[in-house]
C-alpha cells in the first residue's frame, strides 16, 4: 500500500509556444486525478469562453498588487500591461496536505520559483526537432508566417535555458511523454531524503 505523503511534490512544466504541453498536462491529469493544476491569477479581461477559476482566476489589477504587496504569489509578471502570477498560499496548502501541485509557466517564472522553492521539480519539455515544432506552429492556422518565424526563434532561446532545469522530456508522442513525467515523480518520491524517516524507523527499533 502506498504511504501517504507528508509534502507533496511541487512541479514546474516549461517549454517553449507548440510544444504542445497542455494536452500533454491534459493526459498527465488524466492518469493522475491526485495532482492538482495550478491556475494562476491575472489582471486581463476573459476571453471568450474562458472560465474564471478554470482557464484564469481574474482580478482587478488593485487586488493583484495587493497580492503583491502582502507577499502572496511565488512568481508574477507583467506581460502587454497585464499581471499575471501564481498564488503561494494557495499552492502551500495543497503541499502541506500531501498533494502534488502542477505549474505550467514560462522559464523566467520558473527562475523565480526554483529561487524561493529550490525544492521544486523542474521539467522542460521539448519537440523532436525545429522542424516539428514548425510544422506544429503552422497547422494552428492562428499566426501569420513572420510570427511564427519569432515564435521559431523565441523558442530557441527558451531551449537554452533548459540546462537550469531537473528533466527533459521529448512530446513526441503525448502519451510517452506524460509517462516519462510519471516516472519522474515516481523517482521523486523514492528520494533518500524524503524517506529517510522510514529508514530511520527501521534503524532506531528494538532487535
Amino acid at each position: 500500500m502506498m504511504r501517504k505523503k507528508t509534502r507533496g511534490e511541487l512541479i514546474v512544466l516549461s517549454g517553449p509556444s507548440g510544444v504542445g504541453k497542455s494536452t500533454v498536462i491534459s493526459e498527465l491529469l488524466s492518469s493522475r486525478r491526485d495532482i492538482h493544476f495550478s491556475v494562476s491569477f491575472t489582471t486581463r479581461e476573459p476571453r471568450v469562453g474562458e472560465e474564471n477559476g478554470v482557464n484564469y482566476n481574474f482580478v482587478s489589477r488593485e487586488e493583484f498588487e495587493r497580492m503583491i504587496r502582502d507577499g502572496e504569489l511565488l512568481e508574477y509578471a507583467e506581460y502587454v500591461g497585464n499581471y499575471y502570477g501564481t498564488s503561494l498560499k494557495i499552492i502551500e496548502d495543497y503541499l502541506q496536505q500531501g498533494i502534488d501541485v502542477l505549474l505550467d509557466i514560462e522559464v523566467q517564472g520558473a527562475a523565480k520559483v526554483r529561487e524561493k522553492c529550490p525544492e521544486a521539480v523542474l521539467i522542460f519539455i521539448i519537440p523532436p526537432s525545429l522542424e516539428e515544432l514548425s510544422r506544429r506552429l503552422r497547422n494552428r492556422n492562428t499566426d501569420s508566417i513572420d510570427v511564427i518565424a519569432q515564435r521559431l526563434e523565441k523558442s530557441r532561446a527558451e531551449c537554452r535555458e533548459s540546462v537550469k532545469y531537473d528533466y527533459l522530456v521529448v512530446n513526441d508522442n503525448v502519451v510517452s511523454a506524460a509517462q516519462e513525467i510519471l516516472a519522474i515523480l515516481e523517482a521523486e518520491r523514492c528520494r533518500v531524503k524524503k524517506r529517510i524517516h522510514l529508514a530511520d524507523s527501521i534503524i532506531g527499533a528494538q532487535e
